[in-house]
């Protein structure tokens, strides 16, 4: 993929990266080679992004060449929003915490590539950068004269011969970090040109990801036989987003969480994105799924939705053992069984002190849960995932180790075609994503337990029947829909 990087005046850049090259805004905007170009990476340094000026321009063209650009036109007109330079609390703690030992009224952070030459604002310009992806930027505060706390009060680009000589050697060495991390030559010295680039957010510190370090691996060698370049990505990396064409969540999703806020972004981006935001928010909660299945008609076991400890109600209508899930759970937590009315009174405490809402379902033994696996619609695998042993659970979680039970792979034409049935029922009414659909099966009936963005994908798992076919139908989605986002590509 070709890289730019634009600047209104290219003498006054100071360095040469290999593989980039350094042009004007305007022959950006009127050269025919540069609107003809298939897939490019636009690194918008321009003075200004102000409305109609050759920078806002800029990265608007890109967008319509179907360019990636740093900026792009959404964040431009974020950084003019007031609205978002009020800084929410965790922002908030952050500023006053970087500058809290700063005796003037007014002061400016220098923002490059996310990076400042103190270290101590470098918690602070990063954050800075995930809001607003600028390259090159100058961020102000103001020292309230009421309560003597710092407020943002604008963000700005650097013009390019505005930088401070004091800063060259710090700016030349935090640009060449960029792009050897991922720069145009290739990332780490790699030469093979590939057509379009991969993010995979994944997060090492995850206590059940869904997909182990191998799995990831074999995503990464698919996604390269598909012509993406991939780059793992992690919650720190929220300001790089718009350098890609997809993104590809492997961390756990909530709504309430950065994973949400990476696939939102992405989306506003025009990213392709698995999962998207809209699927986040459907299957990250149970009382959403609870009232889907309501409308479709489809089989769940007797649920009650539940707002106060009503104990004697649920014992009447659910009977004792019964189960009490906490809305967004997941992998098994924030799910208990209750056997006894003493359990289900502090069960009913604990989770609606979380939540306004909980959902209570009759206890259904079995000796697996169905899961299949459903992508852009169709299925692509289907496990039995195994109670562990001596557990009513899939999952038993300990104070130091989580115990599994054990899983059985299955051809997804040798299922029982009710069960695919109603997972692709179900999945479809969610979206056209990746969601993993979860099924019992008692005295012959299955019934729909629930639905999962993000599902499981571990090496020898959910792979066992496809191997690194299955990888390679999940690269080929994407490649499928990256293609189809550039086909509308205006003629020049």
């Amino acid at each position: 993929m070709t890289t730019l990087l634009v600047v209104d005046h290219p003498e006054q850049w100071p360095l040469r990266i290999p593989g980039a090259e350094v042009i004007s805004a305007d022959a950006y905007l009127r050269t025919a080679r540069f609107s003809e170009l298939r897939q490019a990476r636009v690194y918008n340094l321009c003075d200004s992004y102000a409305y109609q000026t050759a920078g806002y321009y800029v990265s608007l063209l890109a967008a319509a060449r179907g360019h990636r650009a740093m900026p792009s036109v959404a964040t431009i007109q974020d950084v003019k929003s007031r609205a978002l330079l009020r800084a929410d609390d965790e922002l908030e703690e952050l500023i006053e915490r970087s500058l809290h030992t700063i005796r003037s009224k007014r002061f400016e952070l220098s923002i490059y590539f996310g990076c400042n030459l103190a270290e101590r604002h470098a918690d602070l310009s990063r954050a800075i950068f995930n809001l607003f992806p600028v390259p090159l930027m100058r961020a102000s505060f103001s020292k309230s004269s009421t309560t003597g706390k710092w407020r943002p009060s604008s963000i700005t680009p650097i013009p390019v011969g505005d930088l401070p000589a004091s800063h060259a050697g710090f700016v030349r060495q935090v640009i060449e970090n960029h792009f050897a991390r991922r720069g145009p030559a290739g990332r780490s010295g790699r030469t093979v040109k590939y057509e379009h680039d991969l993010a995979i957010l994944a997060n090492d510190e995850e206590r059940s990801p869904p997909s182990n370090r191998e799995a990831l691996k074999r995503f990464e060698r698919a996604a390269r036989g598909q012509g993406f370049d991939v780059d793992f990505l992690g919650p720190d990396d929220y300001g790089r987003i718009a350098e890609f064409d997809a993104l590809f969540i492997r961390e756990t999703t909530k709504p309430n969480h950065h994973t949400y806020r990476f696939a939102s972004r992405a989306r506003a981006e025009g990213l392709v994105v698995i999962d998207d935001p809209e699927s986040i928010i459907r299957c990250g909660n149970k009382v959403y799924l609870f009232e889907l299945a309501k409308r479709l008609d489809l089989a769940i076991p007797p649920t009650m939705v539940v707002s106060s400890a009503r104990t004697d109600e649920i014992i009447r209508e659910l009977k004792l053992p019964c189960v009490l899930k906490q809305p967004d759970s997941a992998f098994s937590e924030g799910v208990f069984r209750a056997d006894t009315r003493e359990e289900l009174s502090a069960g009913l405490q604990r989770l609606l002190s979380r939540s306004d809402l909980v959902i209570v379902q009759s206890f259904m033994p079995t000796e697996f849960d169905w899961r299949v696996g459903v992508l852009d619609r169709q299925p692509l695998f289907v496990c039995r995932y195994y109670m562990a042993d001596g557990h009513w659970q899939i999952y038993q979680h300990g104070e130091r180790r989580t115990k599994e039970g054990e899983h059985e792979t299955i051809a997804v034409q040798h299922a029982p075609r009710d069960v695919l049935q109603l997972a692709l029922r179900t999945a479809n009414a969610i979206g056209d994503g990746f969601y993993g659909v979860d099924i019992k099966t008692v005295n012959g009936r299955h019934v729909l337990m629930e639905i999962n963005d993000n599902p499981n994908v571990d090496r020898g798992i959910e792979d066992a029947v496809l191997g690194d076919e299955l990888y390679e139908r999940v690269m080929k989605v994407f490649k499928a829909r990256v293609d189809a986002e550039k086909q509308f590509k205006p003629t020049p």
